[in-house]
């Protein structure tokens, strides 16, 4: 009986795009653990390529730190997880819910810049048109989750939302928040209700 040569069905090769990204992707998450110490042999390792594929793609490990870092301060997930708060839940529950998503970003943020030794994001990160264009289009997501809501404020919805993310900001960053990082619920009480006991509100 004549034998039927089983041939595996290869993967498609990746585009040079495709391969960068992977190569970025892989970086990203060994700068977490490692920092800028981190060597092409571990990316190329955890990407599952030859170490020379690296610098067909990039001139340079440092190159593709910084591309690495530039996608950190990408919104990425973020845009999903916002969409997905269920915005038939009562106000408070969906603020702490956008409080905790903005607050894990903020954290994770916080410690890949220790990591790597930033103290602020680079200039094109932070002030490209690209990035204020994104900013704009993130805020008017977290104004969203207030829907209809906005009328029970006091203040219009998006100087509701910059308090929520300047407190959520501060209260997630432990030098500024002294070592007493803030919880969701905490930020949000604090926004929604303040801090004085109710006998103790004006009327």
């Amino acid at each position: 009986m004549e034998q039927t040569a089983v041939r595996r069905k290869r993967a498609r090769p990746l585009s040079p795009e495709e391969r960068r990204d992977k190569l970025v992707d892989v970086t990203l998450t060994l700068l977490r653990e490692h920092g800028r110490a981190v060597t092409t042999r571990q990316i190329a390792a955890a990407a599952g390529v030859a170490e020379g594929t690296i610098f067909r793609v990039v001139e340079s490990k440092e190159e593709l730190v910084e591309l690495a870092i530039t996608r950190a301060f990408e919104p990425g997930a973020l845009v999903d997880r916002i969409a997905e708060i269920d915005l038939d839940q009562p106000l408070h529950v969906r603020l702490v819910q956008l409080s905790s998503i903005l607050q894990q970003r903020f954290r994770a943020t916080f410690e890949l810049m220790k990591k790597v030794g930033m103290v602020r994001p680079a200039d094109h990160v932070h002030d490209s048109p690209e990035a204020v264009e994104m900013r704009n289009y993130v805020h008017a997501l977290l104004e969203g989750v207030i829907g209809p809501d906005r009328v029970r404020l006091s203040v219009p919805a998006g100087d509701f939302v910059h308090r929520l993310r300047l407190l959520t900001f501060a209260g997630s960053h432990p030098h500024i928040a002294d070592g007493h990082l803030l919880t969701p619920e905490e930020i949000v009480d604090t926004l929604l209700h303040g801090l004085l006991r109710d006998e103790g509100r004006d009327s």
